[in-house]
């Protein structure tokens, strides 16, 4: 039986009478994602057509997951709360803090020596609160999510931006902050901009090379990575029936990076297969009772240009492989014109290492075409080229490809399987080499390539593609290969062609597990204790932010001026900072280390205005603030892409950055600085960035009248005694503007308990 059936029995139940009830109130047809939306409204929303881009409505999300490295920052959050046990199910899974360095074993045994301290925390807090625990070495959140938790209609948020995989089993599912979490956790609705809708209409069908993988890179190549930014993407047309679960599974995953709210796909016989195999067929046939209404409706997909704020439309007969990157997920160029395209760049061709698996591309049907690959490297005479390496996202993918044989295949040919967990994926990547900072050459079937990302080396060349197309570049060792048209020299010096990848959809034995790694809670948790030290430097219990002292802000420093893409990656990495992410003072020594200051072109050096050095942007900030000084940090377009992170905005606030002003927002990155009490602005005239100099002093003026699409007025103060004033934007509404006044939303929470 499958996990919190009751759970998904009750909201079934209901289903129906809410979508008809949302279909005569809106007076049209309803698109499936709609459809799961109006099914969660909050009790106290009265329904309507709440306009797209315009309206914040509350929702009750089913239930909620959290990642190791984010879960740490969201239960000490919890903790505070006042709450004896969480209202929806939800769960944690530990899968960030193992570093690939050696192999599996090693690698796991490692992690749990280095992290017990915050594994264990983990582990109790889960036991006390009610919250399933996944142990490390138990799988990637997202692989396990969809293994036992997704389910189609349903509705979940989580603490990482990838929680948008499990759209592949027809869900609505999105990346917050641990804040977000936390209100759901202790009971709370869930406050979320209308998204705006685009369709995505798949015809006919993936054959030879092409993958779902590469469904997905060819969407980030035309939307680019803030193409779906507050967008819901809707994928439908014979082409999505055609595809497998998990290869929805993966095109909703990298939804994440073209800033998608989230992506999904309609329940169809392919969700259903994957359902019973994974030991839920009692999800099956509830849905199966509902089939018509976990779809969008038919007037819907006939004339979708009515319904959809955009339509976009892809062949799947023709679609050709893709090579995204380097240095971007939405540098899209197919493998055919790699050649031309590296020769132009002058991108080094040469591969040092291919990588697949990770949270995007582990899935059984992904490691069998990826094996039909490998076994041709014996059949064809042929030697890998380039180091290879796999990452199963799952115990129970795992055990089944060991059992199945594909393990034995791998290991012939001398690839070096990591363990279940995120690894290089995230930068938990302890690579040889890296250090000395080598312009090299990496393909993975990973979802980000960012700059340092995989292994902290800013020259190293990150190229994203499908799990088998990676493995037959990591054949070949060169960028430049084509394994469509291209021949490869054997040990007998024979001219030998690649054979299409083939594979499994499923397993025809089905999913076997020993041990998947799952730890239930206790009954009553009241008992369980939690104990942080006081001198740890892993784990940090949290104290109040301070509320807004009622008053314009004035004679903030300028911090930094970022120039360029500002990730969460440049804002708070990840890699060797993943440690410290439960404690927010030793984590905040990383904040905004890889943001390029426009005024000299480096990374983590700013001007100290109150000295005239030049030093650490962290170093900077804790100057100012222990003189009690506020700053102000300005950036470019789609500040804060990338990761959930919320340790992104938490920094800045408990390091005294009083307000972030930018060109435009990524969308999570800003709902996180809104729930952390912080100013999340947008100048109303892009242009002004360029008026932001080195040695300003800010005012922002206008925050005693602050109110819902009012806008705000900063005044710059040069260093040459001249002044002028720009007008900024926000998107805060009135309860937003709440969270600011109070200092974040969690006081809000806190002072509720109180009463």
């Amino acid at each position: 039986m499958a996990f919190d059936i009751e759970m998904i029995k009750q909201l079934y139940a209901n289903f129906p009478g809410k979508v008809d009830a949302a279909r005569t109130t809106l007076g049209r047809p309803l698109t499936l994602a709609e459809k799961i939306l109006y099914a969660h409204l909050d009790a106290d929303m009265q329904l309507a057509d709440f306009p797209r881009l315009n309206a914040y409505v509350d929702f009750n999300p089913d239930r909620v997951a959290m990642q190791d490295a984010t879960a740490q920052m969201a239960l000490l959050q919890f903790m505070q709360a006042g709450r004896p046990k969480v209202a929806v199910p939800s769960t944690v899974h530990c899968d960030h803090l193992i570093v690939a360095k050696t192999g599996s074993a090693t690698d796991l045994g490692a992690a749990l020596k280095d992290n017990e301290e915050v594994f264990n925390f983990l582990s109790s807090v889960s036991n006390k609160y009610g919250l399933g625990f996944w142990k490390p070495g138990a799988g990637i959140i997202h692989q396990v999510v969809l293994e036992n938790y997704a389910f189609p209609g349903g509705m979940m948020i989580g603490t990482d931006s990838h929680t948008v995989n499990a759209g592949g089993l027809g869900m609505v599912a999105i990346g917050v902050g641990g804040a977000d979490a936390c209100d759901v956790m202790a009971g709370l609705p869930w406050e979320l901009l209308m998204p705006k809708q685009i369709g995505i209409k798949l015809t006919g069908k993936l054959n030879g090379w092409a993958s779902a993988k590469d469904v997905i890179l060819k969407v980030a190549g035309i939307l680019t990575v803030k193409g779906g930014t507050n967008a819901i993407v809707e994928y439908f047309g014979e082409g999505a029936e055609s595809l497998s679960c998990t290869g929805k599974g993966t095109i909703c995953n990298m939804g994440a990076e073209i800033g998608a709210t989230t992506s999904t796909f309609a329940y169809d016989d392919s969700m259903e297969r994957y359902l019973r195999s994974t030991a839920r067929g009692d999800v099956a046939d509830l849905a199966n009772g509902i089939r018509e209404h976990l779809k969008g409706d038919a007037e819907v997909y006939a004339d979708p240009a009515k319904y959809f704020d955009e339509v976009i439309e892809i062949d799947l007969n023709t679609l050709e492989p893709h090579l995204n990157g380097p240095f971007t997920p939405d540098l899209a160029t197919p493998i055919s014109k790699m050649k031309e395209a590296a020769a132009a760049h002058g991108w080094p061709t040469k591969i040092e290492v291919g990588l697949i698996g990770s949270c995007t591309n582990s899935s059984y049907e992904d490691i069998s075409r990826a094996v039909s690959l490998a076994r041709q490297v014996k059949e064809k005479g042929l030697t890998l080229k380039s180091e290879f390496t796999i990452t199963p996202g799952s115990e129970q993918v795992r055990f089944t490809i060991e059992r199945d044989g594909f393990l034995d295949v791998f290991d012939a040919i001398g690839a070096k399987v990591f363990a279940n967990a995120c690894g290089p994926c995230i930068g938990m990547w302890d690579r040889m080499g890296s250090e000395k900072q080598e312009k090299n050459t990496i393909v993975h079937s990973f979802n980000r390539n960012f700059a340092k990302r995989a292994d902290g080396n800013p020259n190293t060349f990150a190229f994203v593609g499908s799990p088998e197309l990676v493995t037959a570049l990591a054949i070949a060792g060169d960028l430049n290969f084509n394994p469509l048209t291209d021949t490869l020299t054997n040990k007998d010096g024979e001219q030998v062609k690649l054979d299409a990848p083939s594979g499994y959809e499923l397993p025809a034995l089905g999913f076997a597990v020993e041990d998947a790694g799952f730890q239930a809670p206790a009954e009553d948790g009241s008992s369980v204790e939690i104990l942080v030290k006081s001198d740890s430097n892993r784990l940090q219990l949290l104290d109040p932010f301070s509320a807004w002292e009622g008053t314009d802000l004035k004679g903030l420093k300028l911090l930094i001026k970022a120039k360029g893409k500002c990730t969460t990656d440049h804002i708070s990495m990840a890699g060797p900072w993943l440690k410290f992410r439960g404690h927010l003072d030793n984590i905040s020594n990383n904040m905004l280390i890889g943001a390029m200051n426009y005024f000299n072109e480096k990374t983590n050096l700013v001007k100290n205005q109150l000295n005239g050095v030049y030093g650490p942007v962290p170093d900077v900030q804790r100057a100012y603030k222990a003189v009690n000084v506020g700053s102000i940090v300005v950036g470019d377009e789609n500040y804060g892409e990338g990761s959930s992170r919320e340790h992104a905005a938490m920094e800045p606030r408990h390091l005294g950055v009083r307000a972030v002003l930018v060109k435009s927002f990524a969308r999570i990155h800003e709902t996180n600085l809104k729930k952390q009490g912080m100013l999340a602005l947008t100048f109303d005239n892009k242009e002004d960035y360029n008026k932001i100099l080195e040695d300003d002093i800010i005012d922002i003026e206008g925050l005693l009248a602050m109110a819902p699409y009012k806008k705000l007025q900063i005044v710059l103060n040069h260093v040459d005694g001249s002044s002028e004033t720009i007008q900024v934007n926000h998107s805060y509404n009135a309860q937003q503007i709440e969270w600011f006044k109070a200092g974040g939303a969690l006081n809000i929470i806190r002072a509720s308990v109180a009463q």
